[in-house]
């Protein structure tokens, strides 16, 4: 039997339909990175070669995810592990993340503090939700990724902080200080996204203990306290000698105040599988539990089994560490250095040695340059140069809320391999040669 063509709707004129929906709607930006991720799909269509460092993300031909944590998921779901977990995660997994955080950062929780989430985006949504009320200020450095959309998206005040590419374009308590008196809420990330780099143990304990004092005369004053979001996604992915804490570990003292985000996306480049978790006070997971459980943002059962399995085994994950930081400082390295050889060579390029998650921090000092008898302008028009005439896809900090046209990119090492990256090294040698 032939089944009867479907009629086609008709929805109605899109302008005036869209001018209906809620502002919040209406006042959403666009991702810039998505819109970037566009244009490298239609360059990879006309078959030009690209070397894509925008994406924040593995390659699973380059970086699989564990084989052990492969065949436990497998194994979950063939036990029939595919209802609803808890809304707040399976027990066996708040567990397994109390004694992993135990092991990693040398502090201990209970279970009752610890949120499972569908990775690390909805814990960051829910602690936005439960803590800012609109109106509230949220403190963050630029560039840094998505505190922006967020606070926007639930109608908070922003307080971008700038911070310098000497610091690692990581805050110190001095940048941050003249902000706290107003904030509800100050974002952190370390390993940091998008420019690779940690926040010094020394420069996280002053902050940390800025924020103790600023909430010791809140609290006499009747006043409520200042929140920390600290993002841990990347915490697993640092490199060489370069020395990571957890604030609390530093700190114990700001524990009432401190939220932290962690997952396997990053750590076990398992950005797919969509396990993350949310560390904090009992009293502010209970009231991210209520709000997610409206949400529905859970981890899917089988991932949640799985991963409760796997990070109770720190065999399998010191050796899957020591294989994934290899290839990832490979790929870094690659980076870094192909850049410093063209900077000592004269060309106007410079680079911060990265020290953790998958980011390198480029900067490409060509606005109001020539190349090849064009003017270059902005961040923008060096982007569009770079994928067009070098194949290289790369993120400029604008996109991270770094609004001045300085020429600083984030370029990722997770799905690219190293024959790409020096590739993508010869053709920007060519395309600067071309500088007028």
């Amino acid at each position: 039997m032939t089944a009867a063509p479907g009629r086609t709707l008709d929805f109605g004129d899109q302008p005036t339909l869209d001018a209906s929906l809620s502002s919040m709607a209406r006042a959403l930006r666009g991702s810039i990175i998505l819109g970037i991720a566009a244009d490298v799909r239609a360059m990879a269509a006309k078959g030009r070669p690209i070397c894509n460092l925008t994406v924040g993300d593995f390659d699973p031909r380059q970086f699989p995810i564990p084989a052990p944590l492969r065949k436990l998921v497998t194994q979950a779901l063939e036990r029939g592990e595919t209802n609803y977990p808890p809304s707040d995660g399976l027990p066996a997994l708040r567990q397994a993340v109390v004694d992993f955080v135990s092991r990693e950062h040398g502090i201990t929780t209970g279970i009752q503090s610890v949120i499972i989430t569908a990775g690390g985006r909805p814990a960051i949504y829910a602690i936005f939700r439960c803590l800012v009320n609109p109106g509230d200020a949220v403190v963050y450095p630029v560039p840094s990724w998505n505190n922006d959309y967020y606070a926007e998206m639930i109608g908070a005040r922003t307080v971008p902080v700038r911070t310098r590419a000497e610091d690692g374009f990581q805050p110190t308590v001095a940048d941050l200080a003249p902000h706290l008196g107003e904030a509800t809420l100050l974002c952190l990330c370390s390993p940091a996204n998008p420019t690779g780099t940690i926040l010094p143990p020394d420069a996280l304990r002053e902050i940390m203990e800025a924020v103790v004092d600023e909430n010791t005369k809140r609290t006499a004053a009747g006043r409520r306290p200042l929140f920390v979001l600290h993002d841990l996604m990347y915490g697993s992915l640092v490199f060489r000698e370069a020395a990571h804490s957890h604030p609390l570990a530093l700190v114990p003292a700001a524990a009432p105040w401190v939220v932290t985000v962690d997952g396997i996306s990053k750590a076990f480049a398992g950005t797919g599988l969509r396990v993350g978790w949310a560390t904090g006070a009992p009293a502010v997971i209970s009231r991210m539990k209520d709000f997610l459980g409206h949400v529905g943002a859970w981890a899917p059962r089988a991932e949640q089994a799985a991963t409760a399995e796997f990070l109770a085994d720190a065999p399998a994950i010191a050796a899957y560490r020591a294989e994934m930081d290899d290839a990832l400082t490979e790929r870094l390295e690659a980076l870094h250095q192909g850049f410093c050889a063209l900077r000592d060579q004269g060309f106007p390029v410079d680079c911060i040695r990265p020290q953790g998650a998958i980011y390198l921090s480029l900067r490409l000092d060509l606005v109001g340059r020539e190349i090849g008898g064009t003017r270059i302008p902005n961040n923008e028009a060096i982007r569009k140069l770079l994928l067009e005439r070098a194949g290289i896809a790369a993120v400029p900090f604008d996109a991270f809320g770094l609004a001045e046209q300085s020429g600083w990119f984030r370029l990722s090492a997770g799905a690219v391999s190293l024959d790409e990256i020096r590739d993508g090294l010869g053709r920007v040698r060519e395309m600067l040669g071309a500088r007028g």
